[in-house]
């Protein structure tokens, strides 16, 4: 029981890799795939309450890794939900791309457990390296070299950020004699005021977790990869990695006990930077896509001010943050799945009078659009309220000012989106085609996002109880 979800989705994995030998039809692939994601949540479900230490204490079960593998779970199950077929992909190998998306969830749920570095790394390259497989399975046409470029700067900069990482926790690993995370807890917050080269090793240690954030200055990937990749797979770049970075980052800041000024300072200059770069670059852009990514960029920013604030309340906003950007991105790219039958790239003149074509989208871009805008009652906006009030309460006035400014400047082009939709005349009138399944999708994703916003108590209470146990005590 302890190991289910785990079970089920190397399961999976091995499942796509021996369908890979054969030639199902993409339906029945996608069925099959959907169904797997389904049993992983419910798995995930039936061990929420077991705890357990594992393989000499590298691996630990315990209520933080169980919320952040539920929250995985389900996010993968709309991430393959989303999709009637993969357009965006050759159909060639479809059974394939299944079986790395299964492999790299396997990773950030490892991930969600590991309580040592070496675990901690071995299960994001896990992850990671799924990914940048999949990148050049997208449909050979228009914008084809784009997509070659794409995974090579992503595996290039991955493996920089890897390299960076691993730096880092040497450094430490130096310092500390010890790669544990429940060691490194006792013996950190004591070490890291009296010796710099920690925060040195820390430093570097969150570098590399800021790529996959695509935090500044990091981040110069995430147009190239979102614009090149597969509409499938940005919607899986765009959400399910951020969330195991947030995850270990969760892991490690809690190590420190209260986070030195130093570092703060640090955080809080890449964060403002994140955000004003994003949100001003993203002013600009016509392909729907890169708007996103340089709006993932701008997240990053926001998320990091609770992180910033390095209190209990800071952490818990993080965790809440990144779950409503989780869902608010699956929207967004929901509606652009369902614009691009081709698995094209769209533009704001695929979007123009999109209520007369579907007003099913047209309302699911509007609310994916007005959370990421952090306006209410939606998700976005109680996870901004959460990390600003964090700051707050740590007299970090000037950070939160700025990201506020920045939260103004970014409703420009949210907005945009909207107006797009219900505003503009639209240039193809034919109405678009979507099956009752995809219609209830959408309709599932504006109530996520509206409930989140609206009662958010449950969700923060599941991340409070989450970070309390952050740090494994074994005995």
């Amino acid at each position: 029981m302890h190991f289910l979800p785990e079970f089920v989705l190397i399961f999976m994995a091995l499942l796509f890799f021996f369908l890979s030998l054969g030639k199902l039809p993409s339906n029945t692939l996608r069925r099959i795939a959907l169904a797997g994601a389904i049993i992983a949540t419910a798995a995930t479900m039936a061990a929420f309450n077991e705890t357990g230490v594992y393989f000499f204490n590298a691996y630990s079960i315990e209520p933080f890794s169980q919320v952040f593998k539920l929250v995985l779970c389900l996010g993968f199950a709309f991430v393959i939900a989303m999709s009637p077929g993969l357009l965006g992909v050759k159909e060639r190998l479809n059974a394939e791309y299944y079986f790395f998306l299964f492999l790299s969830i396997f990773g950030l749920v490892l991930l969600a457990s590991a309580a040592e570095f070496l675990t901690l790394i071995l299960s994001f390259e896990i992850a990671s390296f799924s990914v940048y497989v999949i990148i050049p399975f997208r449909r050979k046409g228009k914008g084809y070299r784009g997509q070659m470029e794409a995974t090579l700067k992503y595996i290039m900069f991955g493996a920089l950020a890897t390299g960076v990482t691993l730096y880092g926790v040497s450094y430490v690993y130096g310092l500390t004699n010890t790669t544990y995370l429940h060691e490194l807890a006792q013996i950190v917050p004591g070490m890291i005021v009296h010796d710099p080269l920690l925060v040195v090793g820390f430093t570097l240690i969150f570098c590399g977790i800021f790529f996959k954030l695509a935090l500044f200055p990091m981040h110069f990937w995430a147009p190239d990869v979102y614009q090149g990749a597969a509409n499938e797979t940005a919607t899986f770049v765009a959400t399910m990695p951020k969330v195991g970075a947030t995850l270990m980052l969760l892991r490690l800041i809690t190590l420190l006990d209260h986070v030195p000024s130093v570092l703060t300072i640090i955080i809080s200059i890449l964060a403002v930077s994140s955000m004003t770069i994003g949100n001003l670059s993203a002013l600009v852009q016509k392909d729907i896509k890169r708007l996103l990514a340089y709006s993932s960029i701008a997240h990053a920013g926001y998320l990091m001010v609770g992180f910033a604030a390095g209190n209990h309340q800071g952490m818990v906003a993080s965790a809440y943050y990144i779950t409503a950007y989780l869902f608010l991105n699956i929207t967004c790219f929901y509606v652009i799945y369902h614009l691009a039958p081709l698995g094209n790239n769209i533009g704001f003149s695929e979007i123009s009078g999109l209520h007369k074509r579907s007003p099913v989208l047209a309302a699911t871009l509007a609310v994916g659009a007005v959370g990421l805008a952090g306006l209410p009652p939606t998700a976005g906006f109680m996870g901004k309220l959460l990390v600003f009030l964090a700051a707050i309460d740590k007299g970090m006035y000037p950070l939160v000012i700025f990201a506020v400014i920045n939260a103004g400047i970014s409703a420009y082009f949210y907005l945009k989106l909207i107006r797009a939709a219900y505003t503009d005349e639209a240039k193809n009138d034919s109405p678009i085609d979507m099956n009752l399944f995809s219609k209830c999708l959408g309709c599932v994703l504006i109530v996520i996002i509206l409930g989140l916003g609206i009662f958010p108590r449950p969700v923060i209470a599941l991340f409070d109880l989450a970070i309390e146990n952050a740090i494994p005590l074994f005995l």
